[in-house]
């Protein structure tokens, strides 16, 4: 009887999961595997591809042009993902400090900005960054500089563009965690004889690391591919892989190297996200599920 109940219930559940499988095979298992299949074909001489199987498209990633992108794009990344979280980290965890009423109030302003088209906020960056805009009237008026700075269209004004995009992730994912921490184990350590840098260590870094981590995943990845910020910001003068991959379905209309593009930094991606499991000895990011 009780073999059958389990069984029953088992089957009561497959009409909610239906909608789930189905919408992850159709929108991100076939997707997938239609890329993964398009790397490997042929572009055609006028439009399209042809059927024939090759591995031109991958050895093509490793051409000095291609390598660089890559390495290029991995240091703006680098760079973006350190900076978001020497500032996300500690507004998240004292955030995660304040009072209720605080919290909210510090929970909108990050929200504020997503009521906003991206594109409307980066157009913004332009107004500060761009020669006698705000940045340098301020500059000038506090006779820190003499002339206004040349800052738009340069590799600075990426990475704040970047940092302004990705730093509300950070410090959700930091948040997450340590609202959900027990307290009391700092108050303990503290007792104990710690100092306060030595409890912070310990215990508050330790149990805020998975939320630190899935911050790490969410800003570090995105920035790979948010060629929509370096073309704005940087003028394309800074090109990263997504620019890569967004020129050849438009201007040289090679799809098949552009799935072997979006390949390659898949497979980077999921690299990354195992890299995370093992450190935290988790099976999902702590802070986003």
């Amino acid at each position: 009887m009780m073999k059958k109940s389990a069984g029953a219930g088992k089957g009561s559940q497959w009409p909610l999961l239906a909608p789930i499988y189905i919408f992850t095979l159709l929108f991100v298992l076939l997707p997938m595997l239609y890329m993964f299949l398009l790397s490997f074909l042929t572009r055609a001489e006028v439009w399209g591809v042809d059927f024939h199987f090759t591995l031109d498209n991958y050895r093509r990633i490793g051409e000095p042009l291609y390598r660089n992108t890559f390495l290029e794009s991995f240091r703006l990344a680098f760079l973006s993902t350190v900076l978001v979280v020497l500032l996300g980290y500690p507004y998240g965890y004292f955030m995660a400090r304040m009072n209720a009423v605080w919290k909210k109030r510090m929970l909108l302003l990050i929200m504020i900005p997503f009521w906003t088209s991206a594109l409307i906020r980066l157009y913004g960056w332009i107004i500060v960054f761009r020669s006698n805009g705000v940045l340098d009237k301020v500059l000038m008026g506090l006779r820190i500089t003499e002339k206004p700075l040349k800052l738009l269209y340069t590799y600075p004004a990426v990475v704040v563009g970047m940092v302004y995009a990705l730093l509300p992730f950070m410090i959700l994912a930091v948040y997450s965690s340590a609202e959900k921490m027990d307290w009391t184990l700092v108050e303990a350590a503290r007792d104990l004889g710690a100092s306060s840098f030595r409890a912070f260590w310990t215990v508050t870094f330790k149990m805020t690391l998975p939320g630190l981590l899935s911050g790490i995943i969410l800003t570090f990845i995105p920035s790979m591919g948010l060629f929509f910020i370096a073309d704005i910001l940087g003028g394309s003068k800074i090109v990263l892989v997504g620019s890569v991959i967004q020129e050849q379905l438009t201007k040289g209309r090679n799809q098949p190297f552009a799935a072997a593009l979006s390949a390659v930094l898949m497979i980077m991606t999921t690299l990354l996200i195992r890299l995370y499991r093992r450190i935290t000895g988790t099976s999902k990011l702590e802070g986003i599920v």
